[in-house]
């Protein structure tokens, strides 16, 4: 059995960590490992190189992914798709991890339809957003990066009589937004899942800023698409003059933290001891409350991610 590994779509910090325990791993369980460059790009084009442990030395602190990544709207066409298995098939390779999001593995939910296939998917997304499990790989990192900033922000914004508006990333999830507002104690948070009450926090804030409240700081989910609103409204109705952060793709870089490390070892480990213990299964390594499962590809790709409740009530205190 040969066995190669992939990342595909937006790169995460844990995904150079899953790529050396995936060697080092399949090497002691005796299996040839391939190396898949540039994504589903690079699967289609036979970007596929095997693995020695010179290609993953040293690469444990760093972000990105070495193997590089890509979206690619040719693997939307069928043919693409079946260039892409013969590839597969000519070096031999007859399982296969991906490391990615949601998008990643719809793609892999169809590819692996009309193949013989048999795939492990790693949930691999700074969002963490997909559905069925607790945690995926990159958040932890892009959380201790927002963190930084906004401790950083924090202090320029208590020396002055303003407000500082960030926006984190978040496409549909607010989990980036939602988390960050709690450790660094910002008094307004704005995320997808809840309609922000702007009457009632602007109640809240005017009485404060009456009171003598000089600063404020306010977290706003990109995928909301508030942030300009939000903006205007501090200013205009709070009467707090405002600077907007986008703090964008920094979010994504930085050195794996210890949490997502080990994440991507035990994420890597499962995967791996999936496909080789199966010949014919597609599967997405989740974790469930301290514990690592495997889910149906399916079941991941139909079912939608909800924020835990404990996050929802815990922003109703900013009202």
């Amino acid at each position: 059995m040969a066995l190669a590994i992939m990342s595909s779509g937006g790169d995460a910090p844990g995904m150079n960590p899953a790529i050396k325990k995936f060697v080092d791993y399949a090497y002691k369980q005796e299996e040839d490992t391939y190396l898949i460059y540039d994504g589903l790009e690079g699967l289609i084009d036979n970007k596929i190189e095997p693995a020695t442990y010179l290609d993953v030395a040293g690469i444990l602190h760093r972000g990105g992914t070495i193997i590089r990544s890509s979206r690619s709207k040719r693997f939307f066409e069928y043919e693409y798709r079946q260039k892409a298995y013969e590839n597969l098939k000519s070096h031999g390779i007859t399982g296969l991890v991906v490391l990615g999001g949601d998008g990643s593995f719809r793609a892999m939910d169809k590819f692996s339809s009309e193949f013989n296939l048999n795939f492990v998917g790693i949930p691999s997304t700074i969002d963490n957003d997909i559905y069925g499990t607790d945690y995926c790989l990159g958040v932890d990192t892009a959380l201790n990066v927002i963190r930084d900033a906004l401790d950083k922000i924090r202090d320029t914004a208590s020396s002055f009589n303003r407000a500082f508006l960030v926006e984190v990333m978040g496409r549909d999830c607010g989990y980036l937004a939602i988390v960050s507002a709690m450790i660094s104690g910002a008094e307004v948070c704005v995320i997808p899942e809840t309609k922000f009450d702007y009457k009632k926090v602007g109640e809240r804030l005017r009485a404060e800023v009456n009171n003598g409240r000089n600063y404020a700081l306010a977290i706003v989910s990109e995928g909301t698409g508030q942030t300009g609103e939000v903006h205007k409204w501090l200013q205009d109705t709070i009467g707090l003059e405002t600077r907007v952060s986008i703090l964008g793709h920094i979010q994504r870089g930085g050195n794996p933290t210890v949490r997502d490390r080990l994440m991507a070892f035990a994420f890597t480990i499962a995967a791996v001891d999936h496909l080789l213990a199966n010949k014919n299964s597609n599967k997405v390594v989740v974790y469930q409350k301290g514990e690592f499962k495997l889910l149906e590809i399916k079941d991941v790709v139909s079912g939608t991610y909800q924020l835990p409740q404990k996050y929802l009530d815990a922003i109703k205190l900013l009202d």
